[in-house]
C-alpha cells in the first residue's frame, strides 16, 4: 500500500495531525465533541484526573480519567465544515499510521459523543429539556462529497421527507443516518428522541429573519409537520447529521446529545442556558462512569 501523500495527511514537526495537533497517544478511546471552546473546562473540570491540555486555533482538547476510564473532551467550533476536519483527524489518529502513513490493518472505532445545544421545533419539547439524537438529517450537502448509502429505513425516511416537505428544490439533497443503538440505550430517561435536521447555518438555514428575507420562509412549519410512522423532527442544530454519517463511514460510534435553549416554535429562549448546559455534562459523565464499557 502506497502511503499517504504530506498533503493530504498534514502532519506536524511533533508528529501531530495537523489541525487538531493531536499526537494518537493523547486520544482516549471516549471523545466528547462540543462547539463552544469554553465548554471544554466545563466538561473537564468534572474529571478525577486531567493528564493533557492542548489548544490550536479553535480546537481546545483535554483528555483525563472519570474514574479508571480514559475520555478526551475537544472543543469542534461550529459547523459541519468544521465537523469535517474533527472527525477525519480523529479516525486518522486512531486508524493511520502517522509515520508510516498507512492505515493500521486493525481498524479502532471511538466513542464520539456531541454534548452541544440546539433549537426545538416541537411545542411540547420546551427549553431547558434534553434531546438524543436517534437520527441526523443534514440539509448541509457535506456527505455527498462522501461515498455515502443510506439503509433501507434511512432511505425511506428520507423519501418521505422529501416528499413532504419539497426541501430538496431550495436546500439540494439531504442525507440522513443513524445514531449508534449501543450509545443511545443509555439515554432514554430524561431525554426525548427524535431526528435532529443539521443546517449549514445558524441565521437563514435555520429560517432567521433579521434584515434579510429568506427564499423559504416556511422551513420551521415543514420541519415541524414531517412524521414518518412514530419519527418526527425534534431539533435542528449544525453538526449531529455530519458526525453521524461521518462516523458511520468510518466505522465508529456516535451520539448527540443536546440541550434546547430556544424553542422556534413557541418562540422562547432559556432563561439560564449554562446551568442546563452543565446538567446535561453531568447526566452524560455519570452515565459514562457506571455504563460505558
Amino acid at each position: 500500500m502506497n502511503p499517504i501523500a504530506a498533503s493530504e495527511l498534514i502532519v506536524n514537526s511533533r508528529g501531530a495531525i495537523y489541525h487538531l495537533n493531536l499526537r494518537p497517544e493523547e486520544l482516549a478511546p471516549t471523545v466528547i465533541t462540543v462547539g463552544d471552546p469554553d465548554r471544554v473546562k466545563a466538561v473537564s473540570r468534572y474529571f478525577d484526573r486531567i493528564e493533557f491540555t492542548c489548544q490550536h486555533r479553535e480546537f481546545i482538547t483535554h483528555t483525563g480519567y472519570v474514574g479508571s476510564k480514559r475520555i478526551t473532551v475537544l472543543s469542534s467550533g461550529i459547523g459541519p465544515d468544521n465537523i469535517d476536519i474533527v472527525l477525519n483527524e480523529l479516525d486518522a489518529l486512531a486508524n493511520i499510521d502517522l509515520v508510516t502513513r498507512c492505515p493500521k490493518e486493525k481498524a479502532t472505532s471511538l466513542q464520539i459523543i456531541r454534548l452541544g445545544t440546539s433549537g426545538s421545533l416541537q411545542a411540547d419539547i420546551p427549553v431547558n429539556s434534553f434531546v438524543a439524537s436517534t437520527h441526523g438529517l443534514g440539509i448541509d450537502n457535506l456527505l455527498h462529497f462522501y461515498r455515502f448509502n443510506q439503509n433501507e429505513e434511512e432511505s425511506l425516511l428520507i423519501q418521505s421527507f422529501l416528499t413532504q416537505t419539497q426541501l430538496q428544490h431550495q436546500t439540494g439533497l439531504p442525507y440522513l443516518s443513524t445514531a449508534s443503538s449501543s450509545l443511545l440505550k443509555h439515554f432514554v430517561q430524561n431525554f426525548h428522541h427524535g431526528i435532529t435536521v443539521t443546517c449549514p447555518g445558524f441565521y437563514g438555514p435555520q429560517g432567521r429573519v433579521l434584515r434579510l428575507g429568506l427564499n423559504n420562509p416556511s422551513l420551521i412549519n415543514r420541519l415541524t409537520d414531517f412524521s414518518y410512522g412514530a419519527h418526527r423532527i425534534t431539533n435542528f442544530e449544525m453538526e449531529t447529521a455530519a458526525i453521524y454519517g461521518l462516523g458511520r463511514l468510518m466505522g465508529h460510534q456516535c451520539l448527540a446529545l443536546n440541550v434546547i435553549v430556544a424553542n422556534r416554535v413557541t418562540q422562547t429562549f432559556s432563561d439560564n442556558a449554562p446551568l442546563y448546559i452543565d446538567k446535561l455534562i453531568q447526566e452524560f459523565l455519570t452515565t459514562f462512569s457506571a455504563s460505558f464499557p
